[in-house]
């Protein structure tokens, strides 16, 4: 298992990510305790000392598997994250219940890293409302020693990931971000890295394989891949991608079987990094995949100054885009949901406007009709 360092902890590169547990007939609150006892086990004693739960996944179950599991072993021997759920504006005034309670479904006395949960558009005001008391209230439990590292996740905007760090950026330790070959200009991933890295702040990758959608490619994507590197697995390439950012301390897998967990593991034995040529090459097959996919908007903006509405029409066919790529999701739910209600799609009175300065002759009407349906707002 390869190792990072972090101040002066020795982290493996791998995390077993608690997101995605085998569960039992579909039921995400369902977990398969045996199974998931196996799991944790193999990855403890084959080298990852970092797991990562949080009090949302599996319906509520994962900190409970976490804290049924991993007292097995030294408590100095592992790292435990968790996160406080601040993507339910409903747990903004609830910090200290939630805390605690995490620490009792846990069963530890303290939490190795503790995030501020999917920092994005949508809860940024309340995460920095001194009258929510979330910051000092964390900052307090790390006087306490209850807390050793504090960070944060986030899925929002480079705006809204500055805007975080202005106001907390100085207690933070670490960033949680969305990174992977798909992603790296889809999700403008590589502007949100650059940033973070430009603060002298690590990384920490969530979704390396894009909920296991990496871990599959095209057939033609496959054998140019293949030429490049005959002996490396589909999964691997979407690996040796994180490899390659110096940045990138910690990465976060949400293994679903022992299989998976295996493989994984056996690619994190060693660093092979890409070369310069394989990653331009895999960038851009990636770049070609969304774009093949996709409704072939340029955001030229040109449709903005006719919408009597005022809708972001190229931000919602971003949107649009990622969900119909990734078959779903919450991302755009999520980035539509911290609109006003008059500023969604569903407000778009099929008048045609904007269709007729549209250099791309796209049907906006009709996705943003079918946008719409899809995410219900």
């Amino acid at each position: 298992m390869l190792y990072k360092s972090f101040q002066n902890l020795k982290l493996s590169a791998l995390g077993l990510g608690m997101m995605r547990l085998p569960i039992i007939g579909g039921d995400e609150a369902k977990i398969d305790e045996t199974a998931a006892a196996e799991m944790i086990d193999y990855a403890y004693r084959n080298g990852i000392n970092y797991f990562d739960t949080a009090w949302g996944y599996h319906d509520g179950h994962s900190e409970w598997i976490a804290g049924k599991f991993l007292p097995r072993y030294p408590r100095e021997s592992y790292y435990l994250a968790s996160k406080f759920p601040g993507y339910d504006l409903n747990n903004m005034d609830k910090v200290e219940e939630i805390f605690e309670k995490q620490l009792q479904k846990c069963q530890t006395p303290y939490f190795d890293f503790y995030l501020f949960h999917n920092v994005y558009e949508g809860n940024i005001q309340e995460y920095l409302n001194p009258q929510n008391g979330i910051l000092d209230y964390l900052l307090k439990q790390k006087e306490n020693g209850r807390i050793r590292h504090l960070g944060f996740s986030t899925h929002g905007s480079v705006e809204t990931i500055k805007r975080f760090m202005a106001a907390y950026g100085e207690h933070m330790e670490f960033c949680q971000l969305q990174i992977n070959y798909m992603d790296w200009h889809f999700q403008n991933a590589q502007q949100k890295a650059a940033f973070i890295a430009e603060a002298g702040m690590p990384i920490w990758v969530m979704e390396p394989l894009r909920g296991g959608k990496l871990a599959q490619a095209s057939a033609e994507m496959t054998a140019e891949l293949k030429k490049m590197r005959a002996e490396e697995s589909i999964p691997g390439w979407a690996f040796r991608f994180l490899q390659s950012i110096p940045e990138v301390t910690m990465v976060l897998s949400g293994m679903s079987n022992m299989q998976q967990l295996k493989d994984n593991i056996e690619i994190w034995q060693e660093a092979k990094p890409l070369q310069k040529d394989e990653w331009t090459a895999l960038v851009t097959m990636a770049d070609e995949e969304t774009q093949k996919a996709g409704v072939p908007c340029t955001a030229c903006r040109y449709c903005l100054s006719h919408c009597p509405q005022g809708l972001p029409i190229p931000d919602f066919i971003a949107l649009y885009n990622e969900h119909k790529i990734t078959g779903g999701g919450f991302i755009a739910p999520m980035a539509v949901s911290s609109l006003p209600e008059q500023k969604r799609p569903s407000k778009c009175i099929s008048c045609h406007s904007c269709e007729q300065v549209c250099p791309q002759q796209i049907k906006i009407s009709e996705i943003m009709c079918d946008f719409s349906q899809l995410i219900g707002m």
